[in-house]
């Protein structure tokens, strides 16, 4: 875990609301399932899956550790309509196909619920080739999404995009972000915590157009 992790899930918790009592709610790709550990403590039944058998096992050992289930993001093991909110953390980039593993989102998720999820964009990576490639590879990302092309695949799934935010919005912090990426990983990004206040301020004075991740929020049609 680093620490941009805790602002970009934070928001998407937030999102998701203070009082989850009464809401089932499923991380897909949750790892450890922290993140889902942090809805249940909001009162919520919730529930991570994931493939990375080590992760679980210590997820295991979490305060508030959520029930832990090995599966396929794109073939979910749920009933159609089965939860209230389904939480992705920037998952999707990292799957071969991103549109299945939205339709298995989308059929586990009753009408009205949410999806809040964040995704990698890298949008100004090419500037920076050699970052781009060394990110991409140490954390095997296949695709990489914005807003406009997510909530056209989730548009198409019967889902309505209600917000997006994006973060490490300006040039200098999105080459900071691929730098920690590329080469400082967990450690490099927990080292640089002080800094974040400032890339917040930042993202706050910046357009809501580009930068290193978008984070989510899309509603299921009735």
């Amino acid at each position: 875990m680093h620490v941009c992790r805790y602002r970009e899930a934070g928001t998407l918790l937030r999102w998701m609301g203070e009082d989850l009592r009464g809401k089932r709610v499923l991380d897909v790709a949750g790892g450890d399932g922290y993140w889902a550990g942090r809805a249940a403590k909001r009162g919520a039944e919730a529930v991570s899956i994931d493939l990375a058998r080590r992760k679980m096992l210590y997820g295991r050992t979490l305060t508030h550790a959520p029930p832990l289930i090995e599966s396929d993001a794109l073939t979910l093991p749920f009933a159609d309509a089965a939860f209230d909110a389904v939480l992705s953390v920037c998952a999707i980039e990292h799957f071969d196909d991103g549109g299945r593993s939205l339709d298995e989102m989308g059929r586990v998720l009753k009408p009205g619920g949410e999806i809040l999820m964040s995704a990698d964009v890298l949008s100004r990576a090419d500037e920076w080739p050699k970052l781009r490639d060394a990110h991409r590879s140490k954390y095997s990302v296949k695709h990489t999404y914005t807003h406009e092309s997510l909530g056209e695949l989730l548009g198409d799934r019967g889902l309505d995009l209600v917000d997006h935010s994006y973060q490490f919005r300006g040039r200098a912090a999105e080459r900071l972000y691929l730098s920690l990426s590329a080469y400082g990983g967990r450690i490099g990004f927990n080292a640089a915590a002080p800094l974040t206040p400032l890339v917040a301020l930042a993202d706050r004075r910046a357009p809501n157009e580009r930068g290193s991740i978008v984070l989510i929020r899309a509603r299921r049609r009735f």
